[in-house]
């Protein structure tokens, strides 16, 4: 599958080889704050950690995997967003309700990319009926990303202890119906 252009930005499935990209984005303490508490990313855990999972959910007929985001008119690297089954790493991966999430630069927060980004591959994807919705979920106190899942029009669902290999919190949960 590919996702075409949105109006100020391009897209590409990443994958193994973009481990440089994946570690450029998680040094910065800020981008990782509600991630992994500030904590910023090794490579080793970029390679032995990220990678594998990423790769563990990447279907490329399917669209999912990470979306690397760049600025059409300068080809900047701004982040990615997420595609992959809700709850993948789970007993019960839900196959036709897709997680959305994003992580950005800082230095191109504020300006509506995030939104763009995620948006625009929500539109493509749901042109396939056999998804019944579109969710996503952030740690309860990041306002940036519960604003770009409103912004998307998702709806709040629910609060709840969301706990995973890599970090357990308290989450918020939103979603939005594919009609």
């Amino acid at each position: 599958m590919d996702i075409n252009d949105s109006t100020r930005l391009s897209f590409r499935l990443m994958n193994s080889s973009d481990i440089d990209a994946l570690w450029q984005l998680d040094q910065d303490p800020e981008v990782m704050k509600y991630i992994t508490g500030g904590i910023i990313s090794t490579r080793d855990r970029i390679i032995n950690t990220f990678i594998p999972r990423m790769q563990a959910y990447r279907n490329e007929d399917k669209g999912w995997g990470l979306w690397q985001v760049n600025l059409k008119q300068t080809d900047e690297y701004l982040g990615w967003i997420l595609v992959r089954p809700m709850n993948f790493f789970s007993d019960h991966p839900e196959a036709d309700n897709l997680e959305l999430g994003w992580r950005f630069f800082r230095s191109s927060w504020g300006k509506g990319y995030a939104s763009e980004a995620a948006q625009h591959i929500k539109n493509i994807l749901a042109q396939n009926k056999a998804y019944r919705a579109f969710s996503a979920i952030a740690a309860t106190d990041n306002l940036g990303s519960i604003n770009i899942m409103q912004k998307i029009g998702m709806s709040y669902v629910k609060t709840y202890h969301h706990v995973d290999p890599l970090f357990e919190c308290d989450i918020a949960y939103y979603q939005i119906k594919n009609r």
